[in-house]
């Protein structure tokens, strides 16, 4: 996008950039993200719409319409940071989640559609009329929780996070969302924060799962996320090995443990539930017809 580059700079000391058409700007725009984009032009429609704060109708309706110079600046540095591997998400501020849409930060992951396999097995565990607990371990931005607080009217579901900043991403969609008296957030390290009294009828969590050599951890895109959200031990399972311990004794008799994990995890993930002495355990494919989630039930 050199032509915006150039106006960038021309503009940054008297804010004498020229002005740029709006298809102009998309043009370059999306010549430039090419190679980070499935989709750059859908991208660069976004990306400029969010700063003139116009819908992509809107910006096909008026294609003619002039950006200023504060404008023009503002939308090369989005795309500069877009063309370095920054997440999409992260420069719009939010990330749609099923139903929901969320605000995110670099303190957050993005949330991503595989998990909402993870909401759909909570939300088959138990009737929907009944005042079922639940546990939502390692929020994040609060997509499990919100979108199962969403969906479920009667139940209630804690919501816990190491995190102080992305607990409070989390409390800021609950509030926008008008899902505040449903949700409970609290800081907490898995259970090490929670009341020793607290019992659930179900456990959710997205755990950290990768492998800390993962190559794929040098990309771009996963650069940018927070590493304690991503990253667990030399084989990526220490969070969930934590976890599932952890989970009877703070399971309802009758309660289920629901873990998303990597495509490639499901039969590690099984075996440590069995040696925990869970039952019932069971996998879940994602929408790639690859093994996602994986839960069970403990004896007690």
């Amino acid at each position: 996008m050199n032509e915006i580059s150039d106006a960038r700079a021309a503009g940054d000391g008297a804010g004498d950039a020229p002005a740029y058409r709006v298809d102009a700007a998309i043009s370059n725009a999306a010549a430039t993200i090419a190679e980070f984009s499935d989709d750059p032009r859908l991208e660069a429609e976004l990306l400029l719409g969010n700063i003139l704060g116009a819908s992509r109708a809107q910006l096909y309706t008026h294609p003619e319409r002039l950006l200023d110079a504060t404008q023009t600046r503002r939308f090369a540095a989005l795309i500069a940071r877009r063309a370095r591997g920054e997440p999409l998400a992260y420069l719009l501020g939010e990330q749609p989640f099923g139903e929901l849409l969320l605000r995110v930060t670099a303190d957050t992951l993005i949330p991503r559609a595989d998990t909402l396999v993870l909401v759909a097995a909570a939300l088959a565990s138990a009737p929907a009329h009944l005042p079922v607990r639940v546990l939502d371990l390692g929020t994040g931005s609060g997509a499990v929780a919100l979108a199962i607080a969403h969906a479920r009217e009667h139940w209630r579901i804690t919501a816990s996070d190491s995190s102080a900043p992305a607990l409070a991403v989390a409390r800021d969609n609950a509030e926008h969302l008008g899902l505040g008296a449903r949700v409970t957030l609290c800081q907490s390290d898995w259970f090490d924060g929670l009341a020793n009294t607290a019992a659930f009828d179900l456990v959710v969590a997205n755990p950290p799962y990768i492998a800390e050599d993962d190559p794929h951890l040098s990309d771009p895109g996963l650069a940018a996320e927070p590493r304690q959200a991503l990253v667990s031990g030399a084989d990526g399972l220490d969070a969930i090995r934590r976890i599932a311990a952890g989970a009877p004794a703070r399971l309802a008799p009758g309660g289920w443990l629901w873990l998303e994990h990597g495509w490639q995890q499901g039969a590690a993930v099984r075996d440590l539930l069995g040696q925990l002495g869970y039952h019932r355990i069971r996998t879940l494919q994602d929408a790639g017809a690859r093994e996602r989630v994986t839960g069970g039930q403990p004896c007690q």
